[in-house]
């Protein structure tokens, strides 16, 4: 699978709208994998096309009538939060499915109501998710995709007992992705605690510093 002609037909148009036709490095070694319901550990540096690598294959696998969030994204800035939610409206332009984006610094109430309206993908920041599972405004008892972003940073910032107060409340049986720049000895401990016989994809020298693009 190298290009966007490759992909199911409901799924190009996301690819097509952004005018391109050949699947970026980690998306042509990463999708195949997805798709085939193993869990993944990607070394991938910012600007390498990771998000599309996740969210081609979570579409593929969302089924939009079951009103349930079955995709959890967790990313460890707000920033990051609203790309993805950008390439979730992008990449999904043609296919019937809702998201949410939950992360800190602003209301509450807004996020409630678009997570009562049962989004198929969440994608959230760890604190404000946590603050939603507290309050019991989010139901992840469906999830069948979990895919941890940048957990590099995430390691970085603190949130290691964060992602794991939230790995105890989703379903046992489900799919793990794990994207990170580097895979240094933390994070291969996390990984090993999260996925279960993965494939390995990696993109980048391993415990390279990669500039951001």
């Amino acid at each position: 699978m190298s290009r966007t002609r490759d992909l199911p037909a409901a799924l190009r148009a996301g690819f097509e709208k952004m005018g391109w036709t050949s699947l970026m490095q980690v998306q042509a070694r990463a999708i195949p994998y997805i798709l085939a319901h193993r869990d993944v550990m990607i070394q991938s540096r910012t600007g390498s096309g990771k998000t599309g690598a996740y969210l081609v294959p979570v579409f593929q696998r969302i089924n939009p009538e079951i009103n349930a969030t079955q995709a959890l994204v967790l990313v460890p800035t707000r920033e990051l939060a609203i790309q993805v939610e950008e390439s979730v409206r992008t990449y999904g332009a043609h296919r019937p499915i809702r998201s949410a984006t939950v992360y800190g610094g602003v209301g509450f109430g807004p996020q409630v109501s678009k997570l009562r309206a049962g989004p198929e993908i969440v994608v959230a920041t760890p604190g404000r998710l946590l603050d939603h599972l507290s309050q019991r405004t989010i139901d992840l008892s469906r999830v069948e995709i979990f895919v941890l972003d940048e957990a590099d940073r995430m390691l970085d910032m603190g949130f290691i007992r964060d992602i794991r107060k939230i790995l105890a409340v989703l379903p046992p049986k489900r799919q793990n992705l794990l994207f990170s720049a580097t895979f240094s000895d933390d994070i291969t401990q996390l990984a090993d605690g999260l996925l279960t016989n993965p494939a390995h994809v990696q993109v980048t020298p391993r415990n390279t510093t990669t500039e951001l693009i």
